[in-house]
This record gives structure tokens, sequence and C-alpha cells, in this order.
């Protein structure tokens, strides 16, 4: 008697299929890459002389600005992830948050190496007399950490809860740097008001989805059918 054999089942096909491995390392040396132009586009306006006047005022301000533009392109991978579908971003999210403290990095660097010299009296002077670059300072603080805990060896060390509250403190230096940008610009706040509208919407975004989730957890359950209580009519 011959047995039935069954048919293998196709694979569905409106499941999204990620990259393969080549394709991803691909797109980490694209995105390495990318991250590095601001970098070499500045180097070679300062080699070729084409910075303007003020060419320390210019690495400064352009660090500055990369920075915040990395750091909204960070917040934005998991919303795109959720809007998408293609969880492999959240494998490139790393990169750009290490681009983001490597940008800081560099900001901070030219402030107090080629504007104050190493003054470090008239730096602690700036820090606490001048909002915009109190703010600034504290966002590079709170950003230390983050780039220090970016491993997956202290991911391991803290827990995947710790590691995430910690890591929510990128919300804070997000905000921090745009009024970092804003109170530094003073009189023509477009660029710094885009930044804000984006910023706010990336974490509107994140505050809608964990409300929904939150009522998705409190909503009650329907009992199943053999569990369910049925009201004796009084007469």
């Amino acid at each position: 008697m011959q047995t039935a054999t069954r048919r293998p089942t196709a694979p569905a096909r409106n499941a999204p299929r990620g990259p393969s491995n080549a394709q991803l390392t691909l797109a980490k040396l694209a995105l390495f890459m990318l991250c590095l132009l601001p970098l070499g586009w500045y180097l070679n306006g300062l080699w070729h002389d084409q910075l303007g006047a003020n060419p320390i005022e210019a690495i400064t301000r352009a660090s500055g600005e990369w920075t915040l533009r990395l750091l909204l392109a960070t917040l934005a991978v998991t919303p795109l992830r959720r809007l998408t579908g293609w969880h492999w971003l959240i494998r490139l999210r790393r990169m750009l948050g290490l681009f983001v403290f490597f940008y800081a990095s560099l900001h901070l660097a030219t402030y107090v190496w080629l504007d104050q010299f190493f003054d470090w009296a008239a730096i602690a002077k700036d820090i606490v007399k001048r909002p915009f670059i109190t703010v600034g300072f504290a966002a590079f603080v709170l950003l230390v950490p983050l780039a220090a805990t970016s491993s997956n060896f202290a991911i391991r060390r803290l827990g995947g809860r710790r590691w995430q509250a910690l890591h929510r403190s990128v919300y804070a230096i997000g905000v921090l740097a745009v009024l970092h940008f804003w109170w530094l610009v003073k009189r023509d706040v477009t660029e710094p008001l885009i930044y804000g509208l984006i910023l706010a919407l990336l974490l509107g975004a994140r505050a809608w989805w964990r409300e929904q989730e939150r009522r998705r957890q409190l909503a009650p359950r329907a009992a199943p059918l053999g569990k369910r209580i049925i009201p004796i009519v009084q007469r």
C-alpha cells in the first residue's frame, strides 16, 4: 500500500525577506563611507583653504550639525523599521550611533583645541555662563556612556533591561542637542526649528506606539466559552 506523500508548503509570498550576510556587509560598508564623507569634504576644504575667513568656526559648526543629523538618523531607524518591516535596519543603528559620538567628539575637540587652545578656566567659565554651551556639554556627557556600552559584551554585562534604560537617555540627548543649536544661532532659527520638528515627530511616534501597547496590555481579555459566567435573571 502506498502512503500519501505531503507536498512541501510554499513560503509565504508576502513575508519580507531581509538581505543576505554579504548584502548586509556591503550596506554597512556603504553606510560607513557615507558617514565619513562630511569629514573628507571639510578636510579637503581646509587643505585647499576653501572654508572662508574663519575655517575653525566652519569646522566647529559643521561637526555639530552632522552630529545632530546623524543623531536624528539613528532615532529614525526604529520608526522606519516598524513602518516598512525591514527588521535588518536595526543592525545599522550601532554604526550610526558611534558616528554620532565621533562627530560630537570632533565638535568638542575643535572648540577645546582650536577655539580655546586648552584654556580650561575659560572653558569652565563658558560652560557655566553660556547656556548653549551648558546644554551642549551636558548632551556630550550623556552621550559618553552610550558609546562606551555599545558592544555586545556591554549588553550582556548590563542585562537587556538596564541597557535599554540607559540608552533611552538618547531622547534627552536629542532635546539638548536641538536646544544647543537653537540657542547658538539666536536669530535665524529656521534650521534648528526643522530639526526640532523632526525630533518631535520621531519621539511622538514612539510615545504613541508605547501608549497603544499599554492599552492593549490593559484591555480585558474575553474569557473562554467554557468558563464564562451566565448571569441568573431574577424574577
